[in-house]
């Protein structure tokens, strides 16, 4: 059942751009019955911006500048129950100052779904926000922030279906770190078993994969024409989703937190082999879904391949879902445990 909470609610919503997630969120919202205004946090996407942005951000003061003023002119006459921030990378203090001043009584919220130690300016912002939250427990600690991990979203919901599936295990991801040598490893693995697999690697353009393909070593058994620069369309995945068995996460080696591809996969009723060893504090966590390899030391189960997928009880399920995040985020009072593996979240058990 859908929360009336958000009925008339204005929301100024700001995030990175991020595979249309923003535009995902705000069109929830917007199905939930509040009135949203999404801004996209920075300036420019272009490859020359994020890395100025993240590496030197003073340089580009002025386009933020420029950016945040024509925000406050569009909005200036506007008046809003909420400040919705996702990541804040960009946004400087004094824009966070006039939003509370044209706004009194305005709740400001904050969400983010990347470390801490890759958003500097996410911390200087920290104390503004009358609820905080982080997808990774370790930060949640660090910087007393709440935990809440991410969400699917509603196309993927129970996409599990009896008919016969085309790949056995598919991976999705952006290039980076040891991603490519532990999917081709779990693909050489499924050929010896004579299981199908389907790989998709995505880069953001030629020159930043070869900018690392010749400073990270990380990077040096990636092929190129396994690349692709232009990312799988919303639709696309879906359709991949639909037609296979099991998804493969590899999370990034320097964070804890569990990344949209979990949800994903557990929101479609679909069966998770995951690099993330945290994943198993979490009250979803079932070994009869979820297989957890060594990163460093890959060993795979053919028997898992063939265990049905044990349905998640529709309490937990709806909390996992992106309706389930928004209700936490803008209304709970933290009253659940995300890291309780000992729950009964399971409704077959």
């Amino acid at each position: 059942m859908e929360s009336k909470n958000f009925h008339n609610k204005k929301i100024l919503f700001f995030s990175v751009k991020l595979f249309n997630y923003e535009n995902i969120i705000a069109n929830k919202l917007r199905s939930l019955g509040a009135s949203v205004d999404y801004f996209d946090e920075r300036p420019n996407n272009s490859i020359f911006a994020k890395g100025i942005i993240r590496l030197k951000r003073d340089l580009y003061n002025v386009k933020i500048l420029k950016h945040y003023n024509g925000i406050l002119k569009d909005i200036e006459n506007k008046k809003y129950d909420y400040f919705f921030l996702i990541k804040g990378e960009v946004v400087p203090q004094y824009f966070i100052d006039k939003i509370v001043q044209l706004n009194p009584g305005i709740i400001l919220l904050y969400y983010t779904f990347d470390s801490f130690e890759n958003n500097p300016n996410g911390i200087e912002i920290l104390k503004n926000f009358d609820r905080k939250y982080t997808f990774d427990s370790k930060d949640s600690q660090v910087y007393n922030l709440s935990f809440r991990p991410l969400f699917f979203s509603d196309d993927y919901y129970k996409l599990n279906n009896e008919s016969k599936m085309e790949y056995d295990l598919l991976f999705i991801g952006t290039a980076h770190s040891d991603r490519y040598v532990i999917s081709e490893n779990t693909s050489k693995w499924c050929a010896n078993n004579n299981l199908k697999n389907f790989t998709f690697y995505y880069s953001p353009s030629r020159i930043v994969f070869l900018f690392f393909k010749l400073f990270d070593s990380s990077f040096k058994k990636f092929k190129y024409s396994k690349i692709s620069f232009f990312s799988l369309q919303h639709e696309q995945i879906i359709d991949l989703y639909k037609r296979s068995k099991v998804i493969l996460d590899i999370n990034h080696p320097n964070q804890k937190g569990l990344t949209m591809r979990v949800f994903e996969a557990l929101g479609s009723g679909k069966k998770l082999i995951t690099t993330n060893l945290e994943i198993k504090k979490y009250p979803f966590y079932n070994e009869n879904n979820i297989y957890v390899i060594d990163r460093s030391n890959i060993n795979l189960n053919y028997e898992f391949f063939d265990k049905p997928f044990i349905d998640i009880n529709e309490n937990l399920y709806h909390r996992m879902s992106i309706s389930g995040w928004l209700e936490e985020l803008f209304f709970s009072e933290n009253d659940f445990d995300w890291l309780n593996s000992e729950s009964n979240a399971f409704s077959n058990e």
